[in-house]
């Protein structure tokens, strides 16, 4: 159950324990040609540059997702956070970020006006919006041959599209947008601990309750709730948000709320200064084994299921795979490892 000061902004979850176009090259309505098209006999635009990707250089903060991996595969991490190798976009993964968009978006609407018939009809503006700013996206829904994913092109991502619709659907069951007024959405939270750790992150939404001040800090999950006994892996995220939120405020958030879309469940935990402390401990524990890998090159894959779904495979030793030539200096063999931010 919500706490009563908590119901006074946010009502009690009702599960129990989970704009326009962007697309370009469009004509405007004058019948003029769009910016940046080139017409016969005219001098075509001068080209966009490229921004030249960034140099290999060492970490320098911890995300959730970015201490997730390293715990899951320290490789993993080397991988995404140093050498920056890409990744192919995921069907599952761009929902998220879809339905992601359009609950966001949602709140712009009057308080009467958010109705799951409005949230579906921003789906496929903001999927344009996406598509847009990712055009490498298109790939996820290209004409296929034979041996490829069964029917047409549009046929799979009508489907897919239908799929994100049934989660926005399903969070009008979960939660009741016309009685909530977030205080933020994808708010970009980053701190320094007195070791220097630079934390940073995104919250999806930050309620606070007018009459109290009390924070409830919300994060949407597109897929199913985990089994109970992985809750606590789950929590890690929101408990590392909470650490953020209080020390840039002074205020422990009052309650962690996952919002699982994918099965219908809420899971909620009620953080104490104790729970968060314990978290920054092993946050510097884990910064500095990060630091120990990125000094001495030494990154170690770590095996598990979760191998199925990695894209790396191919460079990873545990694939029969060679990692690209680590692009940092490493520290002579026999020096004494430094004190980092960890520290």
């Amino acid at each position: 159950m919500e706490s009563s000061a908590v119901q006074a902004s946010v009502p009690e979850a009702r599960g129990t324990g989970d704009a326009g176009s962007g697309v370009a090259g469009v004509i405007p309505a004058d019948g003029g040609v769009s910016p940046g098209t080139a017409t016969p006999g005219s001098v075509p635009p001068p080209a966009v540059p490229v921004p030249a990707p960034r140099p290999p250089a060492p970490p320098s903060s911890l995300s959730p997702s970015r201490a997730s991996d390293f715990m899951q595969c320290p490789l993993l991490y080397r991988f995404r956070v140093i050498d920056r190798l890409p990744e192919k976009p995921s069907e599952a993964a761009t929902r998220g970020t879809l339905v992601h968009a359009v609950l966001e978006r949602l709140f712009d609407a009057p308080a009467a006006e958010r109705t799951a018939e409005r949230a579906t009809a921003l789906l496929p503006g903001q999927w344009e919006k996406l598509r847009a700013a990712r055009p490498e996206l298109d790939a996820l829904f290209a004409e296929v041959e034979d041996g490829g994913a069964p029917g047409s092109a549009g046929e799979r991502l009508a489907a897919w599209l239908a799929s994100a619709e049934r989660l926005v659907e399903r969070w009008f069951t979960l939660e009741d947008p016309t009685r909530l007024e977030p205080a933020e959405r994808e708010m970009f939270v980053e701190t320094s601990l007195d070791s220097g750790l630079r934390l940073r992150g995104i919250i999806d939404r930050v309620d606070v309750a007018p009459a109290t001040g009390d924070v409830r800090i919300v994060d949407y999950k597109t897929g199913k709730a985990p089994r109970p006994q992985y809750a606590e892996g789950a929590l890690f995220q929101m408990k590392f948000y909470a650490l953020v939120v209080w020390r840039l405020k002074g205020v422990v958030p009052r309650r962690l709320q996952l919002v699982y879309l994918g099965s219908g469940d809420v899971l909620t935990y009620d953080p104490v200064p104790g729970d968060l402390e314990r978290v920054e401990r092993k946050l510097h524990a884990l910064w500095r084994a990060i630091e120990e890998a990125t000094a001495s090159g030494d990154w170690r894959p770590r095996p598990s299921k979760l191998c199925g779904w990695c894209d790396h495979r191919a460079v990873c030793p545990e694939f029969g795979g060679t990692p690209p030539p680590y692009p940092l200096p490493v520290r002579p063999a026999g020096d004494a490892p430094a004190a980092g931010a960890g520290a």
